[in-house]
């Protein structure tokens, strides 16, 4: 199922109303059609028997042209059946516009991080200088130890300068708003001044969260990025995904069926 969305609005909210004939998966996306790599959304979501729920994407971020997939997962796209799930309702409402409480400085990384996260999907390798070139992003093809090994992190920061290395193989695969969530961690490490992937973390999140972004694709950017590779996840990883999400969960704004059901999901899965 594809439909076209439209808004009259720079930020916005899609309200889903969806109904399963039988326990199913679904997967749900909202990109571009007109540029690779640029999803807004993007989930999978589990249906019981004849369960009818309700999903709400936020996008406090969009481009002129958005399209809305559901697909049933397992199944052919190229198949004729009848689909087994039913979209009762979907309607788009203007998304409160939030105040991010940070510094200047976060400001104006954030400010440059959030269009290049945007855009990370077809931008060639290169230098990104922010306009006042107080921050650069060097864009490569893969990020590589002191022995030529692919490094598991997709991004990383000099905390002695705003200088940031981002993996294009590995950020090609992400989410707009994962990529904006991994750009967010990196600018705390060098605007907290700290080592502290926990502080990092925290801060980044936090930014990420008051800005409106879903609460489901914060998780998923910190267990993408320990499962991007097949190697085992230490245990200092999966505690720091932990902590993650009881952030997430004790964040005081409204969350949607989404994110409860599906962080309790991954918060017993790790």
């Amino acid at each position: 199922m594809l439909i076209p969305i439209q808004s009259k609005y720079p930020s916005f909210q899609i309200r889903l109303e969806i109904e399963a004939a039988y326990p199913i998966q679904l997967g749900i996306a909202v990109f571009d059609p007109s540029k690779p790599h640029t999803f807004y959304f993007r989930r999978k979501v589990n249906f019981g028997k004849r369960k009818q729920r309700t999903i709400y994407i936020s996008l406090p971020i969009s481009s002129h042209s958005l399209h809305l997939v559901i697909l049933e997962k397992g199944r052919a796209r190229t198949s004729k059946e009848e689909d087994h799930f039913e979209l009762k309702d979907i309607q788009v409402t203007q998304l409160e516009k939030k105040s991010a409480w940070a510094s200047p400085e976060q400001h104006r990384f954030m400010e440059f991080a959030i269009p290049f996260a945007q855009k990370a999907g077809y931008l060639n390798m290169g230098y990104y200088p922010s306009k006042r070139d107080e921050f650069l992003i060097d864009y490569k093809a893969r990020l590589l130890d002191t022995d030529g090994e692919e490094l598991i992190t997709p991004a990383r920061i000099a905390r002695s300068k705003p200088y940031i290395q981002i993996s294009q193989a590995q950020f090609r695969q992400f989410s707009i708003p994962v990529r904006v969530a991994i750009l967010a961690h990196e600018g705390c490490h060098y605007l907290q001044n700290t080592r502290s992937e926990k502080e990092a973390d925290l801060c980044g999140i936090r930014y990420y969260l008051e800005a409106g972004f879903p609460k489901i694709e914060a998780v998923y950017a910190i267990t993408q990025v320990f499962r991007y590779f097949d190697v085992p996840i230490e245990k200092a990883h999966l505690q720091r995904a932990k902590d993650i999400i009881n952030f997430i969960n004790q964040y005081s704004s409204t969350e949607s069926l989404t994110d409860i059901e599906q962080t309790k999901e991954i918060s017993n899965s790790i």
